[in-house]
């Protein structure tokens, strides 16, 4: 064993994985990727369905009732999340995984046919839902079957999908919005945001090819067997100790009862808190922000906003891959720390400072290479800080239970630019959430190169 591991570092990183291990990258990717898709199309056309879905005296309200929208949206992502890995840690990574990819395709489909901004708010509460339980899965799958040494490049690899899927959504709303391709297809007009969620139900398609060829986790599948075997000691009245009382608790309550864990959980969860209130109340704002610069130029609002959401996800998907390979090289600590200081400070550069059409697309993308990338310390870090029979759980609550707090970060920057009269100020004022990962990351343990925990 030692020696086949020997071998693997001797090797490029890339050519000591094996096809199985590619094949749950790929397949995990895919999901996320489809997970970005339908959030990036949720912020490229929210603004435009509200002012078909709501009275010409309501559109001066617009960035309220679009903070409403993506309150709920994060909502719904949050409660499936906890959900979604709690299941991933009982039925599998696998199993879970394409439950949550049929669930988000058909609830997208469905967004297309909302009739006024409470039933859109609805739909998008439920594709939140189905969204939040697939990302858990994946970060689990693929931190348990990737090695050591290159397990962060996995981690960013995997969020890079959503990067991919935002650049999909751009594009196909770019050819929506086109005068020339939108008359030929007959998308053009008021009712053109409703074709990109349509679209939104092809990844369904996904859970054959995964059905098929994605193999289930050979650690969730040992740690399946434990607690089996744990419930069974327990039925016939035997004594449990050391894990196999861990193994027979459920595993939210297991969470927060081992003192093991407890200081990874607090400091990872008020990091996650920082970018996920901070995110949903700075960043989703882009397209619509640039939007308005641009009709303030005498420019195509639904284009600009188009390129700012291009421009962002094409950046950002390098920022994933980026932080990946930089925690690999020099550890999680320091790379979370850099991308955290970063997004902190660019905040007020693309919402103050860039004045220009074309300074601002400039300064958006370097902002998506962090704003975005960020997202890719968790599942490089997160998996690392848990053991297996609750790293569905903890990790898909970590990720997702601080947007029950974080949902009030769309609704308090859309307050604050229609209180303000702008974006700048208000996200500028948001955007100051980002100190709290930087205060926390260092409390963190450095888990670079070391084996996943199996027991704490």
């Amino acid at each position: 064993m030692y020696q086949d591991a020997t071998i693997a570092l001797q090797l490029p990183w890339y050519r000591s994985l094996s096809r199985e291990q590619w094949k749950v990258l790929f397949a995990s990717n895919l999901g996320w990727l489809f997970d970005g898709f339908e959030i990036y199309a949720l912020f490229l056309t929210v603004g435009f369905a509200l002012h078909q879905l709501l009275d010409a005296a309501q559109y001066s309200a617009i960035p309220q009732y679009a903070g409403y929208i993506l309150a709920v949206t994060v909502f719904g992502w949050a409660t499936g999340g906890v959900i979604g890995g709690i299941i991933s840690d009982y039925i599998g990574r696998k199993r879970t995984m394409m439950l949550a990819i049929l669930a988000y395709s058909l609830t997208t489909g469905l967004s297309a046919f909302a009739w006024d901004w409470v039933s859109f708010a609805v739909l998008r509460f439920l594709v939140g839902v189905a969204i939040g339980s697939e990302w858990a899965t994946g970060a689990s799958i693929v931190s348990e079957l990737w090695p050591d040494h290159a397990r962060g490049k996995g981690g960013g690899l995997l969020q890079c999908g959503a990067g991919i899927g935002s650049i999909l959504a751009s594009l196909v709303w770019l050819g929506i919005t086109s005068e020339s391709i939108g008359m030929w297809l007959g998308t053009a007009g008021p009712h053109a945001w409703r074709w990109l969620y349509l679209i939104g139900v092809l990844p369904a398609l996904l859970t054959l090819w995964i059905r098929r060829n994605m193999p289930e986790s050979p650690r969730w599948e040992a740690a399946d067997e434990r607690r089996r075997a744990a419930h069974a000691l327990r039925r016939s009245g035997a004594a449990l100790e050391g894990e196999d009382v861990a193994l027979t608790r459920f595993t939210v309550v297991d969470l927060f009862s081992d003192r093991a864990v407890r200081r990874s959980l607090i400091l990872s969860f008020l990091m996650m808190l920082s970018v996920t209130f901070a995110f949903w109340g700075v960043a989703t704002f882009i397209p619509t922000y640039v939007g308005s610069v641009a009709a303030k130029a005498g420019l195509s609002a639904p284009t600009f906003a188009a390129w700012a959401g291009l421009i962002t996800a094409g950046c950002g998907t390098i920022g994933f891959i980026a932080l990946g390979f930089l925690a690999d090289a020099i550890g999680r600590k320091p790379t979370a720390m850099l991308w955290y200081a970063m997004c902190l400070l660019l905040t007020p550069v693309v919402y103050l400072w860039a004045q220009s059409i074309d300074t601002l697309l400039v300064c958006v993308g370097v902002f998506g290479f962090f704003t975005l990338g960020i997202w890719a310390w968790a599942p490089v870090w997160l998996p690392e800080l848990f053991p297996t029979r609750m790293r569905g759980t903890a990790v898909a609550f970590v990720f997702n239970a601080p947007r029950f707090i974080s949902c009030t970060g769309p609704l308090i920057a859309g307050t604050l630019i229609v209180g303000l009269g702008g974006y700048g100020t208000a996200a500028t004022i948001v955007g100051l959430f980002f100190i709290l990962g930087i205060v926390a990351a260092p409390f963190l343990p450095e888990t670079r190169g070391k084996p996943l925990p199996e027991t704490v």
